[in-house]
């Protein structure tokens, strides 16, 4: 009886244990199959954050990008013909902005004429497919605004149907006003340093010409002096290569003042000085040269003393450029040198009686380089442009009035103070 209820039990345990690995052994793989698939899950999860952090610091650098470089990114839905500026990051920014899907037209008022055709033009590229990127620099306006700006865009084709037609077209556009300004400053300084090098290469032709005359003049006396027949043609040649010697010596000093001009090396000295004495040492130093030509050299004082605030010896040499050419130009009368005060101007002239100068050449042109209205007289033409560079320098200006066969006031108008 004991055995048999002992063997029962054993056969029930063996059966509840058969049950309990039957119910298991699903349940087993059921949760290790679950364990597998959380953890892809986890590894999908953990690629797809590291995929989104990558996103979001792509998209800070590049507005980062876009900012340091005040550029504008933007996209053409071309099957509509709009812009949309997905970021401005341009200096103007604040002053106006575009809507989403803003008409082209819109956009295309706002280019100044001169270059609407052009970038129609180059759209109608991309649109139909003949180019795959552009470039283009215009000008343009703010909206309700007479502001002009200098704009740089690249665009390029981003999407295409099946058909190869183009439906979206991106790009950027950026202020370029400071370039051009550099780039202005640059074509300005080249085309001054042509000028430079054009009138240098004038100067050299222009002086080669009257330097050569009086040396000529000066070698060739010289050799005759010592086959002079008495004192009376000894004496003469002399003169004559004194004469030449002169016009020398003056053709050296404009072109020395003209070379310190040009280069700036001599500044700007002011000071206080008494008029009346300028002009009495400016009448001093010709007047060996007006009395051997029977002229007279007058100066027109006035009671008071004006002293004015410049550059003296600018000053000196511009009046003796006018009384030079005043003397070269009157055979017969008076030179005279005066003054006056207008305001808080001081003008200072040379006036002569000679033959006079036409009036359709009393203007600016007259103080040009190389300008000569006598072909006949010696000159290197370089006296009255010099002395409008020094009155410019010390803030002044220059002018002539004149009439012919009566005379030419010339004169130079400085701040008195």
């Amino acid at each position: 009886m004991a055995y048999n209820v002992i063997l029962f039990a054993l056969r029930n345990l063996f059966r509840l244990e058969i049950l309990v690995w039957i119910a298991g052994v699903p349940l087993l793989v059921f949760a290790f199959m679950w364990l597998v698939y959380q953890l892809r899950m986890r590894k999908a999860l953990q690629e797809e954050l590291s995929i989104l952090s990558k996103v979001q610091r792509h998209t800070v650098e590049y507005d980062l990008v876009m900012k340091v470089m005040k550029m504008a990114v933007w996209r053409i839905d071309v099957q509509t013909m709009t812009i949309t500026f997905e970021s401005d990051f341009r200096d103007v920014v604040g002053t106006f902005h575009f809507s989403p899907n803003t008409p082209l037209e819109d956009f295309f008022e706002l280019v100044l004429p001169q270059y609407r055709n052009q970038i129609r033009k180059t759209l109608q590229q991309l649109t139909d497919g003949r180019l795959d990127e552009a470039y283009e620099q215009f000008q343009s306006r703010l909206p309700h605004s007479d502001q002009v700006h200098w704009q740089e865009v690249y665009a390029a084709i981003e999407k295409r149907d099946l058909d190869g037609r183009v439906l979206v077209i991106v790009g950027t556009l950026t202020m370029i006003d400071k370039q051009k300004m550099i780039e202005n400053a640059l074509i300005e300084a080249r085309n001054q340093a042509e000028a430079s090098d054009r009138m240098k290469s004038a100067i050299l032709a222009n002086m080669s010409h009257e330097i050569r005359t009086p040396l000529n003049a000066i070698v060739g006396f010289s050799d005759v002096l010592s086959m002079a027949q008495n004192d009376e043609e000894r004496a003469e040649l002399v003169n004559l290569i004194k004469q030449n010697n002169a016009r020398l010596l003056h053709l050296f000093d404009d072109m020395a003042n003209m070379a310190k001009l040009e280069a700036g090396v001599e500044a700007v000295k002011k000071e206080r000085f008494a008029l009346n004495q300028l002009l009495i040492d400016v009448a001093d130093k010709f007047a060996d040269k007006c009395s051997s030509k029977g002229l007279k050299l007058e100066i027109e004082t006035k009671s008071d003393a004006v002293q004015p605030v410049s550059d003296r010896n600018r000053l000196f040499e511009i009046l003796n450029q006018y009384v030079d050419n005043a003397l070269k130009f009157t055979e017969k009368g008076v030179v005279t040198l005066g003054y006056q005060v207008h305001d808080d101007l001081l003008r200072i002239w040379v006036r002569d009686t000679g033959k006079g100068i036409p009036a359709n050449h009393c203007n600016d042109h007259l103080f040009e380089r190389f300008v000569k209205i006598d072909e006949f007289v010696p000159g290197s033409g370089l006296g009255l442009s010099i002395c409008r560079s020094m009155a410019l320098s010390i803030g002044g200006k220059v002018g002539v009035e004149s009439k012919v066969n009566v005379g030419s006031l010339f004169w130079v108008e400085i701040p008195i103070g």
